[in-house]
């Protein structure tokens, strides 16, 4: 006897959790009222969701259809249910009864949702990049793609290192784009570069390692992340050719962490002598060289340099990401690291997550085998290179005798700030003026900082930046004579978003 399927309109509902408790003096009619009138306001029922119809709620519920056709009604007539022909019952959009969801409740800054900044400042912190540049229909004909021709199986638990397909593609455009020596077994796919340095830094405290070097500037999330990973810091400084050699020598850490093609955030590329250094420094120690390639892609006015990796592939780990060239919030990044760790890395992904998510493997993987990527990729140089070229001549408009540091590449530049400017008094002031910029001091670390801001260009049109510098510029103006605000004896006031020092 076949198994009896329950009607069509049921099997195809929308599904709803209602509990409908025991009120003594309350009707089933009142009660079932009372629970859809909490979860709108509540926001598990957000405006335009379409509800189950009378029946197929009556049945889940084992209520009469009575009970519900007249709780339906009460909340129509009260406006937080429309009834329309042909398309069933549905939240209202008025939502003038809706509380604010969590984390978005008006008045506090404090609970207000992570991610921008009030409408009306212009947020020109380093991170992101111009996530309206994702290239959609290009994506959706590749994740169309897949899901056409992707065989059932791969959809199951596939190696938690990474699909196929995602690190055959991976192995085939670093050697191609950035040099490195590199086959497809070597390929560990991670969520981005931020797992992939702390699985490698589990992996060296495993091997015996009990400090980490790192840049001084540098990103400071780095720093703090990288330090709960049971390493000690040590902080190594940064000058015109990129990390200092004989000071990481000094430090007696046997594993660094560097930024070679755009350092982060002097925007300086790790000179040729420096480069051969810090090979020699890491066979000296038997160390390991972790080479963080972000924003590799974007160089301006020279031809790129390949990865440090591809010097020296038994002492340097390559890590990168799509973060930079397609948008963050994919979390798809890759770690190749050196032969002798590549074992204990696979195993910690594998105990991390059991692997990244495949559909977004496979759709990368297509959007690089059709030559999409690269496409994409240059049509966002032709636009970051403007909006740069837009930024540095505001600055040397407006700001003139604040020197700009570094090449031009990546997202963002670096000004260093005048003797007589207090960086937090000018960030703070900044914000009071209408723009959002990123101190430095946060990322020296142990070392003496050097005042100056990171300001980034990649998510803002040509006409904001002018307007940003000019408030900048205001901003300046009011710190020099005394009116701007200081962080000095209070808390920094930080404007709400993801910043580079949030997200690596």
């Amino acid at each position: 006897m076949s198994e009896q399927q329950p009607p069509a309109d049921r099997r195809t509902a929308t599904e709803l959790l209602l509990a409908l408790d025991d009120q003594p003096g309350r009707s089933l009619r009142e009660r079932l009222g009372a629970a859809l009138k909490d979860a709108v306001r509540t926001g598990r029922l957000p405006p335009g969701t379409r509800l189950p119809s009378t029946r197929v709620l009556a049945a889940d519920l084992a209520v009469s259809r009575g009970v519900v056709v007249d709780a339906y009604a009460e909340l129509i007539a009260e406006g937080f249910l429309i009834s329309r022909a042909g398309s069933g019952t549905v939240v209202s959009s008025a939502g003038r009864w809706s509380a604010a969801p969590p984390g978005e409740a008006s008045g506090d800054p404090s609970t207000q949702r992570t991610g921008a900044v009030q409408s009306d400042v212009l947020d020109l912190r380093p991170g992101p990049p111009d996530l309206a540049a994702f290239p959609r229909a290009a994506w959706a004909a590749a994740m169309r793609d897949v899901l056409r021709t992707l065989p059932d199986h791969e959809l199951g638990y596939v190696a938690p290192w990474g699909s196929d397909a995602m690190r055959e593609t991976l192995a085939t455009y670093l050697a191609r784009v950035r040099g490195a020596m590199v086959k497809s077994p070597d390929v560990v796919v991670v969520s981005g570069v931020t797992q992939g340095l702390t699985i490698l830094a589990r992996v060296l405290g495993a091997a015996g390692h009990r400090t980490l070097a790192v840049e001084s500037p540098g990103h400071a999330s780095q720093r703090d992340i990288l330090s709960r990973q049971g390493l000690q810091i040590r902080d190594v400084p940064v000058d015109a050719e990129g990390i200092d050699a004989d000071a990481l020598a000094r430090t007696r850490s046997r594993a660094v962490v560097v930024t070679p093609a755009n350092q982060y955030p002097c925007g300086v590329l790790l000179s040729s002598a420096r480069r051969r250094a810090l090979i020699r420094w890491a066979e000296d120690v038997d160390g390991v060289v972790l080479e963080d390639d972000h924003d590799s892609e974007f160089r301006y006015e020279r031809l790129p340099v390949g990865c440090l990796q591809g010097l020296s592939p038994a002492r340097v780990a390559l890590l990168g990401s799509v973060s930079k060239s397609l948008a963050p919030g994919l979390r798809l990044g890759w770690v190749v690291p050196p032969g002798f760790l590549q074992p204990a890395v696979r195993a910690l992904k594998r105990d991390d997550d059991f692997g990244s998510g495949v559909l977004d493997q496979h759709a990368f993987s297509r959007l690089v085998v059709t030559g999409a990527y690269d496409r994409h990729l240059r049509q966002l140089r032709h636009r970051y290179r403007e909006r740069r070229n837009a930024l540095v001549g505001a600055l040397g408009r407006d700001l003139p005798s604040w020197p700009i540091q570094g090449q031009a590449a990546g997202l963002h530049v670096l000004v260093r700030l005048p003797r007589d400017v207090d960086e937090a008094a000018l960030v703070d002031t900044a914000l009071d003026t209408g723009v959002a910029v990123q101190g430095t001091a946060a990322m020296y670390g142990s070392l003496p900082p050097v005042a100056g801001l990171v300001i980034g260009y990649a998510r803002a049109p040509i006409g904001r930046l002018d307007e940003g510098v000019r408030r900048l510029a205001a901003a300046a103006a009011a710190v020099a004579r005394g009116r701007g605000g200081s962080s000095r004896g209070a808390p920094a006031r930080r404007p709400r978003g993801s910043t580079a020092l949030d997200y690596c």
